[in-house]
C-alpha cells in the first residue's frame, strides 16, 4: 500500500478509446432518452441503470481488471464500496473465474449487500470512518489480491469516461452534463471525454445536502472534510474529497450543484412516473439539479448512474413520503 498517493492526470482520448475496446462485451452501450417534463432545459437521461449490475461501475471495474494479468488475478480481487462498485468488481470476478471480497461501510443497504452475495462476492463490514480510510489508503491490511479502487484508479476513470464518448456520438449541441459526485471518478472521466470531443460542453457535479465535500472544497479552494449524514442517497456523499482527485476535479468540472433531499426525492419520483425509469438516490441528484435551472437552459444530459435503490425506500418515495 503506497504511503503517499500521487495526484492523477485525466485520461487521454486514446486511453478512453482503448478502454471502450476492452470493455466491449462487459458493459453495454446504454440508451439516451428524453425526459418529458416542463422545465428550464431540454433534459436527457443517460441510462446507466440498465447495465448488467444496474450501475455504471461495471465500466471502470471491467477496464481495470482487463489490464491485469490472469496470473495476478488468481489471488483474487477486492474493492471498497457502498454497493455499486462492489457489484461491478464481483460481476467481473465471476466472469474471470476469480474470488472477490468487498469492504463495505456498515450502513450499506441490504439490496446492494444481497447483490454482492448473489454475484459470488464476500462482504466485509467496517464502520464508515474506517471504510473511508480504505479509500484514502488504497487498500486494507490483511487483504490479499488485486485492489480495484472505486474512484482514483486511472483505468477506472478511463472506463467511466466511455460514457462521455457515447453521449457525444448520439446527441449534438450539448450545453451541459450533470454527473453525481461520489469520489469524482465518474464525473472526471466524463468531463475528460467531453473536453476531448465536445469542448463547449460544461460538466457539473451534483451532490446532496447531507454530504457535499466537493462543493465545500471548491469554496475553500482545497480539499475539505465535511459532516456526513446517512440518507436514501447512499451512492454518493463522502466525508472529503480525495486528495489525489482534487487537481483534476477542480480543473475539469464547472461546479457543484448541491440539492436538498426533498428535491432529490421529487426528481426520483418524476423519473419513475414520466420515464418509467428506476433511479437510485445518487442518480436523482443530477435530475434534481437540471430541474432547478442551476445548470442553465439548453440541452442537458443527466447521468442516471445507477438504479440499485432499496424497493421499500422507492415505494416510500412514490407515496410522496421521505424514507
Amino acid at each position: 500500500m503506497p504511503s503517499e498517493i500521487a495526484p492523477l492526470a485525466p485520461p487521454s482520448l486514446g486511453d478512453i478509446e482503448a478502454a471502450r475496446e476492452r470493455i466491449r462485451g462487459i458493459a453495454i452501450r446504454t440508451p439516451l432518452v428524453r425526459l418529458d417534463v416542463d422545465g428550464p432545459a431540454e433534459i436527457w437521461l443517460k441510462l446507466e441503470n440498465l447495465q448488467p449490475i444496474g450501475s455504471f461501475k461495471i465500466r471502470g471495474a471491467g477496464n481495470a481488471m482487463a489490464q491485469v494479468s490472469r496470473e495476478r488475478l488468481t489471488r483474487g480481487v477486492y474493492t471498497a464500496s457502498a454497493g455499486n462498485m462492489a457489484q461491478g468488481v464481483a460481476w467481473c470476478a465471476r466472469r474471470f473465474g476469480v474470488p472477490c471480497r468487498v469492504i463495505v461501510p456498515d450502513h450499506a443497504p441490504a439490496t446492494k449487500l444481497a447483490a454482492i452475495e448473489r454475484l459470488g462476492g464476500v462482504a466485509v463490514k467496517l464502520p464508515f470512518e474506517r471504510w473511508w480510510q480504505v479509500l484514502i489508503d488504497h487498500g486494507y491490511p490483511g487483504e490479499e489480491g488485486f485492489f480495484v479502487h472505486p474512484v482514483s484508479d486511472p483505468a477506472v476513470i478511463a472506463g467511466n469516461a466511455t460514457i462521455g464518448l457515447e453521449i457525444a456520438e448520439e446527441l449534438p449541441d450539448i450545453d451541459a452534463v450533470i454527473v453525481p459526485y461520489g469520489g469524482g471518478g465518474l464525473s472526471c472521466g466524463i468531463a475528460s471525454a467531453m473536453r476531448a470531443v465536445s469542448p463547449g460542453t460544461r460538466v457539473f457535479a451534483s451532490e446532496v445536502e447531507t454530504a457535499a465535500p466537493f462543493s465545500a472544497s471548491l469554496l475553500a479552494h482545497s480539499p475539505q472534510v465535511v459532516e456526513y449524514a446517512a440518507s436514501f442517497v447512499d451512492g454518493i456523499g463522502g466525508r472529503s474529497v480525495l486528495a489525489e482527485m482534487w487537481p483534476i476535479a477542480s480543473d475539469l468540472l464547472s461546479g457543484s450543484l448541491v440539492m436538498p433531499l426533498a428535491d432529490v426525492a421529487h426528481a426520483l419520483e418524476l423519473v419513475a412516473r414520466r420515464a418509467r425509469v428506476i433511479a437510485e438516490g445518487a442518480a436523482a441528484t443530477a435530475v434534481a439539479a437540471a430541474l432547478s435551472g442551476r445548470a442553465g437552459s439548453g440541452r442537458i444530459v443527466c447521468i442516471i448512474s445507477g438504479g440499485n435503490i432499496d424497493h421499500l425506500k422507492l415505494a416510500t418515495i412514490l407515496r410522496g413520503e421521505m424514507p
